[in-house]
């Protein structure tokens, strides 16, 4: 029963959520006012398959970070947050964790910086939700991907460049980061867990973490390699939400200088694909003309703006 209230629900709410609310185009054929499954799935990182399943009750069971991801993506208010938990089977997350939920004024703001890639973390740097050009410059992220510091010490890495002082000055502020954050909330089983992790399979993490290492996020100039514009130079800052300890991360380009055209190029491709791929393959290599004459020559564009991939 509670699967089935809980598909019901999900199927319920991403009726009345208009695509240009969300950040997505509105254009073409629609059956229904509100979001696709497939965008639904996009904006919270999870397959298009087990969204059909847990509309249509055939999924039992979803996680935490599944209701989550999927309250955050829907755009529920704090009590649709708690119905939805519960009819899902679960408790919502209380005191002592940490906090997952994104005030509309910052869903507002991601929607209007259409031409900036940003993204939003939670204090233990899980990626809460994206921009599409933030997406489309980093890739799509799933399952432990989607936290900062596994692909820090762990993980993929992502796309962009390090020097070796880069990598240290990074290792350092996030084990940083998350010491503060286990101290703030303690009650945290998936923060604990995450740590537990990190040590186990990091010796570089477990030294920082022992030897108490501190440090903190600067404004810095990164380099990401892109597999289709190539190579952009960016200014990234780091901003937090009063009250929250969401991490807003901003990207933006020198105007006038070829990053500026790459990361224009960007937004007229878009993330591709639109639905989310649970096993996403690595891009081979592709011949290009230059930014600019790719910019120079194109049609009219949409200029998306959401969700989900740091």
């Amino acid at each position: 029963m509670a699967s089935t209230d809980f598909g019901r629900t999900v199927r319920r709410w991403r009726d009345r959520v208009a695509p240009e609310a969300a950040g997505l185009p509105s254009g073409g054929h629609r059956r229904a006012p509100g979001l696709r499954r497939e965008e639904l799935a996009m904006l919270a990182g999870i397959s298009v398959d087990y969204v059909t399943r847990l509309e249509q009750g055939r999924a039992e069971n979803p996680s935490e970070q599944v209701v989550e991801a999927l309250g955050r993506a829907l755009r529920v208010s704090p009590a649709e947050r708690e119905h939805l938990f519960h009819s899902a089977g679960l408790v919502p997350p209380g005191r002592g964790t940490v906090p997952a939920y994104i005030a509309p004024s910052v869903h507002r703001m991601l929607d209007r910086l259409t031409g900036t890639p940003v993204a939003v973390s939670d204090a233990s740097w899980t990626l809460l939700l994206t921009n599409p050009l933030y997406t489309a410059l980093m890739g799509e992220r799933h399952g432990r991907e989607r936290n900062g510091a596994w692909r820090a010490f762990v993980g993929s890495g992502g796309r962009v460049r390090h020097t070796p002082e880069s990598r240290r000055a990074l290792e350092t502020a996030v084990t940083a980061d998350l010491r503060t954050a286990a101290s703030r909330y303690p009650a945290d089983r998936r923060l604990r867990q995450l740590v537990a992790d990190l040590r186990a399979n990091s010796t570089r993490f477990a030294e920082l973490w022992d030897a108490g290492a501190v440090g903190h996020h600067e404004a810095s100039r990164k380099t990401i390699d892109h597999p289709q514009v190539g190579p952009l130079t960016l200014d990234c800052d780091v901003l937090t939400v009063a009250g929250t300890d969401l991490r807003i991360m901003i990207y933006t380009a020198e105007p006038g200088t070829e990053d500026a055209e790459r990361l224009e190029l960007l937004a007229v491709l878009g993330p591709q694909p639109l639905v989310a791929d649970p096993h996403p393959r690595e891009p081979g290599p592709t011949q290009r003309p230059s930014p600019t004459a790719l910019v120079t020559r194109r049609g009219p564009g949409e200029s998306p703006t959401r969700p989900a991939g740091s």
